[in-house]
């Protein structure tokens, strides 16, 4: 009978009955763990065996029914789950990290200068920059390239927008890819001025040039994942989604997982390709310990700082111009119709109200109401009043980016008008409607650095304070509704949510430590937080210099 009382006592708080500790492979102890577990419990010890954490409770219950091959005295510090980035371009950012960094770049001139640097120290036969954004700049007009052209008149030079929705090619670069003036592309645009390509391309424009830069070797591209990882780790990112990726990354992927080189949990989805599709519609999704292949990314439309992203009307800083759809709306019926046969996610980047009404509508007729196949909607970042109800009947996901809020809150009001910009970075509104929301940055075209998602969706400042009150007040989320964005929600976002996403037994050990409480401390406090060690499957990845 004792035996049967002992079985039947397995709780959160697990109190065993053995007379001798029970041998772990680590025990925390004296620490605050939010479990974010669905009633927000808190917890000072948990123990973990096989990368899984198998109890949560006080110091008393844990080290009194466990023994610790390792033991993690938290000292009263701050454990959260493994932070998980809902939206990024992971792979993008790897490659990123060998190129022109022109994040921050306040003129066309300082770019230039920038680029040079980057040549004087890179030998590749192409020179890749990313970041620049005119937005940020006393001139706001897109530059050309005759600078470019005078600089580098043989070497093919290629620097994207910081959203990667534009970018500026110089001559050589369009001479390999074969581009001519006045040449037309569909949901893209070749920017000719004066009978010349001012070397801008827009959208769709991106790929008939990208498609001609060398790829980097595979010890390379290693070198590259490794050190993104690291940078991840550093922050607290346990997991990410990669939104949109190809096959042949997948298999680059899961090799690195074959040779025990991906710590990093990463969900993906994978790129509107016939090459993809043909690869894994059939196959089903693909799943190991550390990637999950469960999702499609499709693109409606642009983005708003390049004015690509479709609006119902003009631009408030361009008459006559709303932006446009990637493809024709009945692309979109296709694929959806293709997706709702398939076992993966439908992911569709939607930025303008034009864009969102279309895919949500779209969406709608092929889910045919309540479901739990979680499509979602990547950014929803412009949403016209009389469509958030379709997030709420139809359980679609708004996947959202607070930084994206707080980043674009300078100049969005000249686009958009103010009447417009309160359907804009609607967050609290969005939530609502769907009560659960999950939380990323879309690095590397915002920091890769969560602490600033939980800021940016909390406060919606920047840095500085600015404004005072904050951007839309009132669409702010409370603390633990961002910081479940950032983890539960985030799992559940790719139905990983028995997995990983909270502390709780049969769960992924996967935790951040923080010197300072983000649920408590003040504003100003939030991002002076630091990360003293970062953990995965009960092993540590991270640990903070001089810890």
């Amino acid at each position: 009978m004792k035996k049967l009382l002992c079985a039947l006592s397995v709780t959160w708080i697990m109190a065993g009955c053995q007379q001798e500790p029970d041998q772990v492979d680590l025990v925390v102890h004296h620490a605050r763990i939010y479990t974010v577990d669905s009633m927000f419990r808190t917890a000072s010890a948990m123990a973990i065996r096989a990368g899984k954490i198998i109890a949560v409770g006080t110091d008393q219950d844990i080290l009194g029914h466990y023994k610790g091959l390792e033991v993690l005295d938290g000292t009263g510090q701050y454990i959260y789950p493994g932070f998980n980035d809902a939206h990024s371009h992971f792979l993008g950012y790897a490659s990123g990290l060998s190129e022109a960094k022109l994040v921050g770049t306040k003129s066309w001139d300082e770019v230039l200068e920038r680029v040079q640097q980057h040549a004087k120290q890179d030998s590749s036969p192409w020179i890749i920059g990313r970041g620049w954004d005119q937005n940020d700049w006393k001139n706001k007009q897109f530059p050309s390239k005759a600078r470019l052209d005078e600089l580098f008149p043989a070497k093919p030079v290629f620097l994207y927008r910081v959203d990667g929705h534009a970018a500026i090619a110089n001559q050589a670069a369009l001479d390999a890819a074969g581009i001519k003036p006045g040449q037309r592309i569909k949901g893209g645009i070749f920017e000719t001025k004066g009978g010349k390509l001012t070397g801008i391309l827009v959208d769709n424009a991106i790929a008939p040039v990208e498609r001609f830069i060398p790829a980097k070797s595979n010890s390379t591209a290693k070198l590259l994942v490794k050190e993104a990882m690291e940078n991840c780790f550093a922050v607290g990112l346990t997991s990410v989604s990669d939104c949109g990726v190809m096959k042949r990354d997948v298999l680059f992927l899961d090799a690195l997982e074959k040779e025990r080189k991906l710590p990093i949990r990463i969900y993906i989805m994978l790129s509107d390709d016939k090459v993809n599709f043909d690869w894994i519609l059939r196959r089903g999704v693909f799943k190991t310990n550390h990637i999950n292949v469960g999702g499609f990314k499709f693109y409606a439309d642009g983005a708003l700082g390049s004015r690509g992203a479709c609006l119902l009307q003009d631009y408030s800083d361009q008459p006559g111009w709303k932006g446009f759809l990637l493809n024709d709306s009945s692309y979109f019926v296709e694929r959806a119709k293709m997706m709702i046969d398939s076992k993966f996610q439908m992911c569709t980047h939607a930025i303008g109200d034009s864009a969102n009404r279309d895919i949500l509508r779209i969406y709608a007729a092929v889910l045919e109401g309540k479901n739990d196949r979680r499509w979602r909607i990547e950014h929803a970042q412009v949403v016209n009043q009389a469509d958030f109800h379709y997030f709420g009947d139809y359980n679609i996901i708004p996947s959202v980016q607070p930084t994206h809020a707080t980043s674009d809150m300078y100049w969005a009001e000249e686009r958009l008008g103010k009447a417009r910009l309160g359907d804009a970075y609607a967050f609290r509104e969005l939530l609502h409607e769907n009560a659960w929301m999950p939380l990323g940055t879309d690095f590397p075209v915002e920091d890769i650095d969560p602490l600033k998602t939980f800021y940016a969706a909390v406060f919606r400042v920047d840095s500085t304070g600015y404004p005072a009150g904050g951007f839309l007040a009132k669409e702010k989320l409370g603390r633990e509704e961002a910081l479940r964005g950032m983890t539960i929600w985030a799992a559940k976002a790719s139905f990983d949510e028995k997995l990983k996403g909270s502390l709780e037994p049969g769960k992924w050990a996967d935790f951040v430590v923080l010197d300072r409480d983000i649920m408590q401390v003040p504003d100003t406090a939030i991002l002076k937080t630091k990360v003293t060690a970062t953990y995965i499957g009960g092993e540590q990845v991270y640990k903070a210099p001089g810890r």
